[in-house]
């Protein structure tokens, strides 16, 4: 049976082993300096006692292991303090419900000790979603791992109605015998939720279209500390304010998710891609926006820039890659694909083979764990600008992050611009690697910011990116308000988006 690792990303035995470890160390060393060295993978420590008695009402866990592996999420951060063991201060209880009234049960016997509470789904956050950072209380992990029931199809509506805990590919399991999909496929999908999709307004891999969670939800249940919510299952509304609005994104500040009906469709039978090879970054960023505002709506549409290009798709040449794909359930998609080729010849574009970066691309948290037992620091930053910004953002970024190296890749693209997709690579001494991380993303969060861009386009705020998230003002002063009203005593996930 396969086993999550408690320290990194993904499945234990899916860990780079020593050989592929070196393999990665021989690549590494032609662009930074390396130590030689290559951190052990520890075995979990012996935490601190826990400061609460499990309730008998609902399953909890109180062992280290399962302490360990709920204490944070997946960020580079969080994968060498799990190196270092650096657990100080892990969750006292582990709660898995298994259903929605054991949900409230675990939120009303947290609140009577005074404990917080931290929603959890796959745990794959990389911006501090999961980790209670305050030392002043007892911290609940509340597991929804246990809420992964299909419950209902509606293959006329095209609609499935799901539990939060469900995982991406046991939904996609259930939808499969039916000829229908979501559609929805993050990075992380082997290891995310429904509920975690929803609460962080995730994005999916494809690049255009309906590619954000926030387009596929058509209701939502919500448990609050004051009661629970439901929002009206219609296809659309013209009714004040969007009460879905309110729940994405909110990262478990405001409520649990427990539920959703979301919007499902055929599965594709028409599907043909390429990749197009350019000399100049430039001719690639211009191709890629007229293909955005050309109405031909790719499912891939990824930019990656000489250097991801050469490390994700195996290009030696030096130039660009533009991934494009084109599909359907219901007609033949050559004619789009012709036509946004010569798009991309307009721009001295050139056929060429994308299969190496389909491969690199869901193996990418693997090897950041494999840079990470190197003594490399990486950082991801994502964002989206105006293609008017784009240049001038690109370069701030770049020069904002010197002396490391930078890579670049488009995620999804949209008639007024662009998502730009940053890996920054550096190295730090060994014990220094967090505070070089640290450093870096101040750096970039504030170049983002003064060019035009936004400190995320689809990995959600947490805690890492609070300095940076500045919506205007009365929205603020509205939201803090809510959380009040929904979460009197404040249990649910404090540090998130800002709120206490």
């Amino acid at each position: 049976m396969a086993v999550r690792s408690w320290w990194g990303w993904g499945w234990a035995d899916q860990a780079l082993d020593a050989h592929e470890l070196e393999q990665l160390a021989d690549r590494v060393r032609a662009f930074l300096p390396l130590d030689g060295e290559i951190t052990r993978v520890p075995a979990v420590p012996e935490l601190r006692a826990p400061r609460l008695k499990p309730p008998s009402s609902v399953e909890c866990r109180a062992d280290d292991e399962a302490r360990a592996s709920h204490s944070y999420g997946k960020a580079y951060r969080d994968v060498i303090r799990c190196l270092n063991q650096d657990l100080a201060s892990p969750p006292d209880l582990v709660v898995y419900p298994a259903d929605a009234d054991e949900v409230q049960r675990a939120m009303a016997w947290a609140a009577e000790r005074g404990a917080a509470v931290i929603p959890y789904g796959g745990g794959s956050s990389v911006v501090g979603g999961v980790e209670y950072r305050g030392a002043d209380r007892p911290v609940v992990v509340l597991d929804l791992s246990k809420l992964d029931e299909v419950l209902e199809i509606d293959e006329v509506s095209l609609a499935v109605r799901t539990q939060a805990g469900i995982f991406g590919p046991a939904l996609e399991h259930r939808l499969r015998p039916k000829g229908l999909t979501l559609r929805h496929f993050p990075q992380s999908f082997e290891f995310s939720t429904v509920g975690g999709w929803l609460a962080t307004r995730a994005g999916g891999h494809f690049a255009t279209g309906y590619t954000h969670i926030d387009d596929l939800v058509e209701s939502m249940s919500v448990l609050t500390p004051t009661g629970m919510a439901h929002t009206a299952r219609v296809p659309a509304s013209g009714a004040g304010p969007e009460p879905n609005r309110l729940w994405l994104g909110s990262e478990g500040a405001l409520g649990v998710i427990t539920e959703a009906w979301l919007r499902v469709q055929q599965r594709p039978v028409h599907k043909e891609g390429v990749a197009i090879a350019f000399e100049t970054f430039g001719q690639a960023v211009t191709a890629t926006r007229l293909i955005a505002q050309s109405g031909l709506n790719p499912a891939n549409c990824r930019l990656l820039d000489p250097l991801e290009a050469m490390l994700g798709a195996g290009a030696l040449d030096g130039g660009s890659r533009l991934i494009l794909g084109f599909e359907s359930a219901d007609h033949p998609v050559s004619a789009q694909l012709k036509r946004a080729i010569e798009i991309c010849r307009g721009q001295g574009g050139v056929a060429s083979d994308a299969e190496k970066w389909r491969g690199t691309f869901l193996r990418g948290p693997y090897l950041r764990d494999g840079l990470a037992r190197l003594g490399v620091v990486v950082e991801t930053f994502e964002t989206a600008c105006t293609w008017s910004n784009f240049e001038s953002l690109h370069t701030a970024v770049l020069e904002a992050v010197a002396p490391g190296f930078v890579t670049c890749r488009f995620t999804h693209v949209y008639p007024d611009g662009p998502a730009p997709y940053f890996t920054v690579y550096a190295t730090a001494p060994r014990g220094g690697e967090v505070a070089v991380w640290d450093e870096l993303k101040a750096h970039a969060s504030q170049a983002l910011l003064a060019n035009g861009g936004t400190i995320t386009h689809h990995h959600a705020v947490g805690r890492d990116h609070v300095p940076w998230y500045h919506p205007p003002g009365p929205f603020t002063e509205a939201l803090r308000a809510v959380k009040r009203t929904l979460d009197p005593q404040g249990i649910l996930n404090p540090g998130v988006l800002g709120l206490g």
